[in-house]
């Protein structure tokens, strides 16, 4: 896991500098260009390269310290501190949208002639080539290593390179009818700027507020527990997300009641050794569902109340079910959609459960639908 971890950041690390590199020998021409014609679109443009690249010094600089050892004062990590980074990010973005939607209306109100030649053409079709090759290769590594960093620079280097051909034809028309776009191409650059600093903002708000995980994370998860003899049901998995490739989890797990506390020791550390080893992973705590054995009467009231929990629309999941015939007791658990109304579904169903069995005490513990 260490060298794991180790090579994401050599990799995120490498990627970024391509990227400052990159951009930076992409500013110097570029403002030489829009310097030299008197275009407020090269300048912008070249503007926008400037932020990629302080973008991927904060990168850097965040996935440092994302890597940090845990402290006493912060025993899960420093993980989440990409996303802070990625905040980081997202302010200079806008920053330098809203400065270019300022000097781009300023140059509407009052205009100036550009004057391209073909050199400074040749300059600008030769940064929409780099910027196109740039963006295709920090994308992928981005999905290689999964950073939401690096893949956001991937795109918002590919929209670079649109943005870098948007301008080039505004000179070309310039040139061919010696109408002036700039300054409005100038503005569509900008809005562009401001639209991807708020989309950054958002994947990384998403990430620090916690949203359900992809499906094939939990696929795999479930997948390794199943293949313990032994488990019957897998339920409740629950993760939580201390930055990239950093997730504790708790589950349910479902096992025959004749089972030892030494048998579900047993069952419980192999369960979390396999995770781990296969999805890095750390289960954190495994819950335990007795499912009755040797009992049809047990079983019959299992099927009639399974019949009648999921025949309500809105109902995902019931699992869980425990009954104790002698002492008159059951208890079960069900996951209800977001959609539903779902504390006047739970009351409905506990009171028909407790109407069909009046005998027994009923426990029916409502469970938010979290992971796929």
């Amino acid at each position: 896991m260490e060298n794991a971890v180790n090579q994401r950041e050599k990799t995120i690390v490498r990627t970024s500098i391509i990227g400052i590199i990159a951009n930076i020998i992409l500013v110097i021409f570029k403002a030489a260009v829009g310097l030299a014609v008197n275009s407020i679109a090269v300048l912008l443009d070249a503007v926008n390269n400037l932020t990629d690249a302080f973008s991927s010094i904060i990168t850097i600089v965040g996935t440092k310290l994302a890597n940090k050892e845990p402290t006493k004062k912060h025993p899960y990590g420093y993980g989440r501190i990409e996303y802070m980074s990625q905040l980081i990010v997202a302010a200079i973005i806008l920053y330098a949208g809203i400065s270019s939607v300022v000097e781009s209306v300023k140059k509407i109100i009052s205009p100036e002639q550009a004057d391209y030649s073909i050199v400074s053409l040749v300059i600008i079709s030769s940064a929409v080539i780099v910027k196109l090759l740039l963006g295709l290769y920090v994308r992928k590594k981005g999905k290689e290593v999964k950073s939401g960093t690096l893949e956001a620079s991937g795109s918002d280097a590919l929209f670079d390179a649109v943005i870098s051909m948007s301008v080039l034809v505004s000179a070309a028309v310039y040139m061919i009818t010696g109408l002036s776009l700039e300054a409005w191409v100038g503005v569509i650059i900008s809005i562009f700027i401001i639209k991807s600093g708020l989309e950054i903002i958002g994947e990384a708000v998403d990430e620090m507020l916690g949203h359900r995980e992809a499906g094939e994370l939990t696929r795999a998860i479930r997948a390794s527990i199943a293949s313990e003899k032994g488990v019957h049901g897998i339920y409740d998995l629950m993760l939580h997300d201390y930055g990239p490739d950093r997730h504790l989890a708790s589950v349910h797990i479902e096992v025959d009641d004749v089972l030892t506390a030494g048998q579900i020791d047993v069952m419980s550390r192999n369960i979390q050794e396999k995770v781990y080893n296969e999805t890095s992973v750390i289960l954190t705590a495994i819950g335990i569902y007795s499912r009755n054995t040797g009992d049809n009467e047990a079983a019959n009231i299992r099927r009639d109340i399974r019949k009648l929990v999921m025949s309500h629309e809105g109902l995902l999941q019931f699992h869980g079910f425990y009954i104790d015939t002698e002492k008159k007791t059951m208890s079960f658990d069900i996951i209800i959609d977001f959609s539903a109304n779902r504390k006047e579904l739970y009351s409905h169903i506990m009171n028909e459960v407790k109407e069909k069995y009046p005998d027994y005490t009923v426990r029916i513990a409502l469970d938010t639908d979290i992971t796929d």
